[in-house]
């Protein structure tokens, strides 16, 4: 089994609009593919969404990676 984590990608000063995944991505493997598509918008050349931003994870690591968005956590109660 791989290792997953979870993780929250902050990218605007709203904690609304982070994003959480749950993944085995390094940060740097996320870093690397995120921090372009922050840059394009902070620069007025292109804007984004989390969707986005899963997507493009998903199509530079594909099926080697799990990649999971998790905006709500579950709770069960046994």
């Amino acid at each position: 089994m791989k290792n997953l984590k979870l993780v929250i990608v902050n990218t605007t000063a709203y904690l609304e609009e982070n994003m959480t995944i749950v993944t085995d991505l390094s940060n740097e493997q996320i870093i690397e593919v995120i921090t372009p598509i922050v840059h394009a918008e902070r620069n007025d050349e292109k804007n984004y969404t989390n969707e986005d931003l899963l997507e493009a994870l998903n199509t530079k690591f594909g099926e080697t990676s799990f990649i999971l968005e998790a905006n709500k956590p579950i709770n069960i109660s046994i």
